[in-house]
């Protein structure tokens, strides 16, 4: 069967950049689109702008002003599963089933603020602890399971994943203790970066640049924090893969830019 082309994108805020999906969507073209940061309430989510391109299926959690995913399908979808991670009621995950039977897991894993320090800082103890119950729930997903998980885990787990690794050691998304817990994630099921199964670990990587940066382009300060991997079985089925880097230069962008996955499954 042809692969299935999967999107992953921290939009920052959907209705703020509805111009930029449909640049994405044209651009393209994925069969399935998996948002992050969102920050609106289902009831609010623009479904009708995502309907009127084709894709009819889709599983929304959301909140008012913070958080959120959304996941859209031109292919039809089935079991929509939230988790309430922590216990916190944050809109952070949504699941569905693929007609063939793959699951497919979308996070927004909290960024956890400026401080890495987990008794003065409780953000930065709510993002290990989200970490350690996403792993948790890992373990026990069959390991001959066959499972996409993608989002924003607002982790950069490798030294080439970051602009610098000596000088973010102590930065919040590449601190020792987070790159610990989300290798022990990554081998709770055996997960396959489907990332670095195209760049090779040595080679850079990113997917976020601050906005801060005068010229995130020349200045090239990124971090690999949006990631896609799939179960060990459906290694054999992975076609492609791509960064969007030119979203990111786009009118009024998110600092993220969108990561295409080609698969067959």
């Amino acid at each position: 069967m042809p692969a299935l082309r999967l999107a992953t994108w921290n939009i920052n805020s959907i209705r703020i950049r509805l111009p930029l999906v449909d640049q994405f969507i044209a651009h393209a073209q994925p069969d399935i689109l998996c948002l992050q940061e969102t920050k609106v309430r289902d009831e609010q989510f623009p479904v009708s702008f995502f309907t009127e391109r084709g894709y009819h299926h889709y599983a929304l959690a959301g909140q008012k002003g913070y958080h959120g995913v959304a996941t859209f399908s031109r292919l039809p979808l089935d079991n929509q599963t939230r988790i309430d991670w922590c216990g916190r009621g944050d809109a952070r995950h949504v699941e569905v089933r693929l007609l063939d039977g793959v699951m497919l897991h979308n996070f927004y894993v909290p960024a956890g603020g400026d401080e890495p320090d987990p008794a003065v800082n409780d953000k930065f103890a709510h993002k290990l602890d989200f970490l350690d119950e996403m792993t948790s729930w890992s373990k026990e997903l069959p390991r001959k399971g066959r499972h996409i998980l993608v989002g924003d885990l607002n982790v950069a787990p490798l030294e080439t994943d970051v602009w610098s690794h000596k000088q973010l050691l102590k930065v919040v998304s590449h601190t020792p203790v987070e790159v610990e817990k989300i290798k022990r994630l990554q081998d709770s099921h055996g997960w396959v970066d489907a990332m670095r199964h195209f760049v090779p670990e040595e080679q850079r990587l990113y997917t976020w640049w601050s906005y801060r940066a005068r010229d995130w382009k020349v200045s090239n300060r990124g971090r690999r924090l949006d990631h896609v991997w799939v179960s060990p079985v459906l290694r054999e089925g992975l076609a492609a893969m791509q960064v969007v880097e030119e979203a990111r230069g786009w009118e009024k962008p998110s600092d993220h830019a969108p990561v295409l996955v080609d698969i067959s499954l």
